[in-house]
């Protein structure tokens, strides 16, 4: 081993991520030891109740409530497991500013201030890790840095959120209802008591916003992803779809053109023969187009402990490693004003359910509202009737369209006396 002085780490957090890292870490001491050629020694942790017992046994003494204890230990490298925007952005800044390399699973801080932290740490010298903040125990961050760098990237298909993904599978598989797939999901412990954060997409968006940047080699600003959570599907949806020869899928979907960029998180519809459609449960996927590569597909468990702290861990042997041999950091280099094109502006092909009045006529008048908006009907199917209350379900798929010009349709046909109500819409995605 080198005759150099261990890697003294900090750690912030010690929640479900940050008990695995330091597991592992403190089982694979001697393994870590040897790939890095010193040991790496955990020097404090920093906790909001020192006194609560935890599933990792560590020496009470490096535990701290106490931020700035944490933050003025001597280190090398500052794990960031917290989570959320603060104080993890300032702790981060913080650290940085100290010269110590940063290890980093947060998804949020990265996505929104990536471009300031980057710069933060190249004016310390020092570099910032984040493999773990997207897809869990997939690899995507390095490889999109390194291995397709030699490639234009077009486009970005994600299955990046495995609390949505188990839902929408269940709904599938089973017929249940999203609120039944919701609590059964809760009762395994694949959703949070208060799940909004992944049923309304903002994870997904996070996670996009951060891949997006690092494929296209701009800053994509969460807020310029457009989203769409999975609570209005219901499961009608998904028997219509598999009957069309489609799954439901929540993707995080990213493209780059002459125009710009448009991205977007929403349920599709994706064709049952992709490989996309047949990624279940929660796992995650990721799927980058390369003009030199082609289609690539990453695939795994995108998120638990195990998952996450193996990214985490590599993130922390890189590190640790590059400051054994004194390596520098690469500097992140970014093409600037890369417009983003809104979603009024997409062309897809949409599913439309709509229950109508079971009387004469409804079709011209729907398709009528259709026709002034210059959106073509590919089919009709009249897929249920209720006799008692006259009126029928029916389902109907478009031609590919602007997304400006079905908004105006629905509107349109929201409006017409025949129509009780739209009971659902989705882009499909083909």
């Amino acid at each position: 081993m080198s005759g150099r002085s261990p890697i003294n780490i900090v750690f912030l957090g010690l929640g479900v991520v940050g008990s695995g890292v330091a597991r592992a870490l403190i089982e694979g001491s001697e393994t870590y030891a040897q790939r890095v050629g010193v040991p790496l020694a955990l020097r404090k942790v920093l906790v909001r109740d020192a006194s609560r017992v935890r599933g990792v046994e560590i020496d009470q003494a490096l535990i701290t409530s106490d931020a700035e204890e944490a933050l003025s230990v001597e280190s090398d490298i500052v794990v960031e497991v917290m989570g959320g925007e603060q104080p993890a952005l300032d702790y981060i800044e913080r650290s940085l500013a100290a010269g110590r390399t940063v290890v980093t699973a947060n998804k949020e801080v990265i996505a929104r201030h990536g471009p300031r932290i980057f710069a933060k740490a190249a004016d310390s010298g020092v570099d910032v890790f984040y493999e773990a903040s997207v897809g869990g125990g997939i690899p995507i961050v390095s490889p999109l840095k390194r291995d397709l760098a030699a490639n234009e990237i077009s486009g970005l298909r994600a299955i990046i959120n495995g609390t949505t993904n188990y839902i929408l599978s269940r709904m599938s598989a089973e017929g249940v209802s999203f609120e039944e797939a919701l609590t059964q999901a809760q009762k395994l412990g694949f959703a949070e008591p208060q799940p909004a954060n992944d049923i309304e997409g903002h994870d997904a968006a996070y996670k996009l916003a951060i891949l997006a940047s690092l494929a296209f080699r701009t800053h994509v600003h969460p807020d310029a992803v457009h989203r769409e959570g999975i609570t209005r599907l219901g499961p009608r949806d998904f028997r219509y779809a598999s009957e069309l020869g489609y799954a439901i899928k929540l993707l995080a979907i990213a493209r780059r053109d002459a125009e710009g960029i448009q991205a977007r998180v929403h349920p599709v519809l994706v064709p049952e023969a992709e490989l996309l459609a047949k990624v279940d449960g929660v796992l995650n996927a990721i799927q980058v187009e390369g003009d030199l590569t082609g289609r690539v597909l990453f695939q795994g468990a995108g998120a638990g402990a195990r998952p996450t702290a193996s990214a985490v861990i590599a993130d922390i042997l890189e590190a640790a490693t590059a400051i054994v041999l004194g390596s520098k950091p690469s500097p992140r280099r970014y093409t600037v004003d890369i417009a983003m094109r809104p979603m009024s502006e997409l062309v897809s092909r949409y599913y439309i359910r709509v229950e109508v009045a079971d009387r004469p006529g409804v079709l011209a008048g729907i398709g009528k509202a259709f026709g002034d908006n210059g959106v073509s009907i590919a089919s009709v199917i009249q897929k249920e009737t209720d006799d008692a209350a006259v009126t029928a379900e029916l389902v109907i798929m478009t031609h590919a369209a602007k997304e400006a010009a079905v908004q105006a349709s629905l509107a349109q046909i929201e409006g017409l006396d025949i129509v009780r109500q739209v009971g659902n819409w989705l882009r499909v995605e083909d």
